[in-house]
């Protein structure tokens, strides 16, 4: 099995990200990441999916996830041809013995500090899901309190936008 990032614009109509993930719950996959916002056209919504499966189970499901009514267009996002983010944010122990330390590692991680506290820190930090987990396992040394991450984000790289051909419903096969 390999990971597949799909980048999916949808109608902004309640109930599609419902009916989204039930296709990926009926063939059994578990989706690793998904994130859901709004896009530069009013009443587009963007998610981007993250599954591990095979190739030709994944071409099925997005088949299937094709013919949904409010589903815009598909893509899958290559990893050399696209930028790929999350967000984390992880309340982490720091106290006078070692708080220099834990912001000497957020540091060498480009992790901002949002919080301070006697006891603790907030760091927030964006990256690749492989840097953000070099920056946890750096952590947690120290103990880490609370972690919380964002689901993977990613857009092409170069002038081409997912919507450049047209902001159209695709065409339905039966």
């Amino acid at each position: 099995m390999s990971q597949h990032t799909l980048s999916v614009l949808v109608e902004d109509t309640p109930g599609i990200l419902t009916r989204a993930s039930a296709l990926f719950s009926r063939r059994g996959f578990n989706i690793d990441s998904l994130s859901v916002s709004t896009t530069e056209y009013e009443g587009v919504s963007r998610m981007t999916i993250v599954v591990n499966c095979d190739r030709h189970p994944l071409e099925q499901v997005t088949k299937q996830l094709n013919k949904l009514v409010n589903v815009i267009k598909i893509v899958e996002m290559d990893n050399d041809a696209s930028v790929r983010r999350e967000l984390l944010l992880a309340k982490v122990k720091a106290e006078a013995s070692n708080r220099a330390a834990v912001v000497q590692t957020a540091e060498l991680f480009r992790a901002n500090v949002v919080d301070v506290n006697p006891e603790v820190v907030v760091l927030e930090a964006t990256g690749t899901p492989e840097k953000l987990d070099a920056l946890i396992r750096n952590l947690e040394p120290f103990g880490i309190k609370e972690l919380v991450k964002s689901g993977l984000v990613a857009v092409g790289r170069g002038p081409r936008s997912i919507a450049d051909r047209s902001l159209r419903p695709v065409e339905r096969t039966a």
